[in-house]
C-alpha cells in the first residue's frame, strides 16, 4: 500500500483503499487518441452541403452543365470557381425560382395562373380562413404542399415575414430573340415588341397580354435593367406568359441590328415623334415595336437604331401615357392597318427609310 501523497502506482491509479486499479493494458489506445479536428460540412456523410457538393460533381463529371458544373461543384466545395470568361447563356435557360411569401401574397398567386412547384406551410399555424383556402387551391390545381418548421421557413424565405405560408414558383425558360420571327405562320408578318428600360413587371405582364391579342409574335427585354418574367408579370398578363414566349437580349441593340439584318424594320415610340403611330406606313411589313419607359422613354442609343419614331396624338402634350397602355395603343394601331392592308401584302426592307 502507498500512503497520501506517494506516487500513483501503475497506469490506473489507485482506490480510496489504496489498492492498485487495473490499466487498460494498451487496450483502446486509438479512442483515447481522438478523432481529430472536425471535418468541413461538406466533407461529412450524410450532411446536406455534402450531398449537395457530390450532386455538383457528378454533374460536372457528366458535363451536363458544362463550365457550370465544375463552377458549382467548386461553390459546394467551398473553393472559388476557376478564372475564365463567363460561359454564353444557353437558349431557353431561366434565372431561379422565385419565392412568395405571406398569407395574402401567396393566396393572390395561387388564384392565379402562376406556375407554381409547391406551397410550403409552417406548423401549429393560428386559424385563419386564408391558410385553409391556399391549401384547398394548391389540391385543387395539383401543387405539392410541404410542410416546413419555422426555422426553415424563415430560411426559405430569406427573412421575409412569411405567416406560416411561402411559395415556390417555377422559374421561367426564356426564348431567344433569334427564334421569335419564325413564329410568325405562313401570311403573317412578324411582329415582336421590344421593352428598353421598363423595369416593372407588371408592365411587362400588360404588354405580354396586349401583344397575344394583337398578333404579336414575342416580346424582348434586355437581360440587364429590366423587368424579368416574375410573379407579379404572371399576374398581370392574365395568362398570355403561357402563350407568348419572352426573350431575353444580352444587348438590345445589337438584338435590333440582327432583326434589321434578317429583313424586319424598326419601330421607335417616342412622344416627340412628328410621325403619328395611324400614319406608319411600316406597320403592315415584319415589324419591331420599341417601347421605353414611361419616364425617361427610349435610350440615345436605342432611338439612333430604330428605322423610324413614332408617336401616339393626345389632346394635352402634358399628359404621358404608362408603358403597358402605349405599348396597348400602338399594338392596336398596328393591328388594325394589317386587317385593312390584308395578309398578303409584303413589305421589302429598304435602306433605314425615315
Amino acid at each position: 500500500m502507498t500512503g497520501r501523497g506517494s506516487p500513483r502506482r501503475g497506469p490506473g491509479g489507485t482506490s480510496k483503499r489504496g489498492k492498485p486499479r487495473p490499466g487498460p493494458g494498451g487496450n483502446n489506445r486509438r479512442s483515447l487518441e481522438g478523432k481529430g479536428p472536425t471535418p468541413p460540412a461538406q466533407m461529412r456523410p450524410g450532411h446536406p452541403a455534402q450531398r449537395r457538393a457530390a450532386g455538383a460533381a457528378k454533374a460536372g463529371a457528366r458535363g451536363a452543365d458544362g463550365p457550370r458544373g465544375a463552377d458549382g461543384a467548386a461553390r459546394a466545395a467551398g473553393r472559388p470557381p476557376a478564372a475564365g470568361p463567363a460561359p454564353a447563356r444557353a437558349r431557353g435557360a431561366g434565372t431561379s425560382a422565385e419565392i412568395i411569401a405571406g398569407r395574402n401574397a401567396v393566396l393572390e398567386t395561387l388564384r392565379s395562373p402562376v406556375p407554381v412547384l409547391a406551397l410550403h406551410v409552417g406548423p401549429r399555424l393560428d386559424s385563419d380562413p386564408r391558410i385553409s383556402q391556399a391549401i384547398a387551391i394548391a389540391a385543387d390545381r395539383g401543387i405539392p404542399v410541404v410542410e416546413a418548421g419555422r426555422q426553415e421557413l424563415d430560411r426559405f424565405s430569406g427573412g421575409a415575414i412569411h405567416q406560416g405560408l411561402a411559395l415556390r414558383v417555377r422559374p421561367y425558360s426564356y426564348a431567344h430573340p433569334e427564334d421569335l420571327p419564325a413564329r410568325a405562320k405562313d401570311g403573317e408578318q412578324p411582329l415582336i415588341v421590344a421593352l428598353d428600360g421598363v423595369t416593372d413587371p407588371r408592365n411587362l405582364g400588360a404588354i405580354v397580354r396586349s401583344a397575344a391579342a394583337f398578333g404579336g409574335h414575342g416580346v424582348v427585354v434586355p437581360v440587364r435593367r429590366s423587368a424579368g418574367v416574375t410573379a407579379g408579370a404572371w399576374k398581370s398578363s392574365a395568362g398570355a406568359l403561357a402563350r407568348l414566349p419572352v426573350a431575353q437580349a444580352p444587348n438590345l441593340a445589337r438584338a435590333l441590328a440582327a432583326y434589321q439584318e434578317a429583313g424586319l424594320f424598326v419601330a421607335g415610340l417616342d412622344a416627340s415623334a412628328p410621325v403619328a403611330i395611324d400614319e406608319l406606313e411600316l406597320a403592315d411589313g415584319p415589324l419591331v415595336l420599341v417601347v421605353g419607359s414611361e419616364g425617361q422613354g427610349l435610350s440615345r442609343l436605342i432611338a439612333e437604331r430604330c428605322d423610324v419614331l413614332a408617336s401616339i396624338p393626345m389632346h394635352r402634350a402634358t399628359e404621358s401615357l404608362n408603358a403597358g397602355i402605349a405599348a396597348g395603343v400602338a399594338l392596336y394601331e398596328v393591328s388594325r392597318r394589317r386587317a385593312i392592308s390584308g395578309p398578303g401584302r409584303t413589305a421589302a426592307r429598304s435602306s433605314r427609310p425615315v
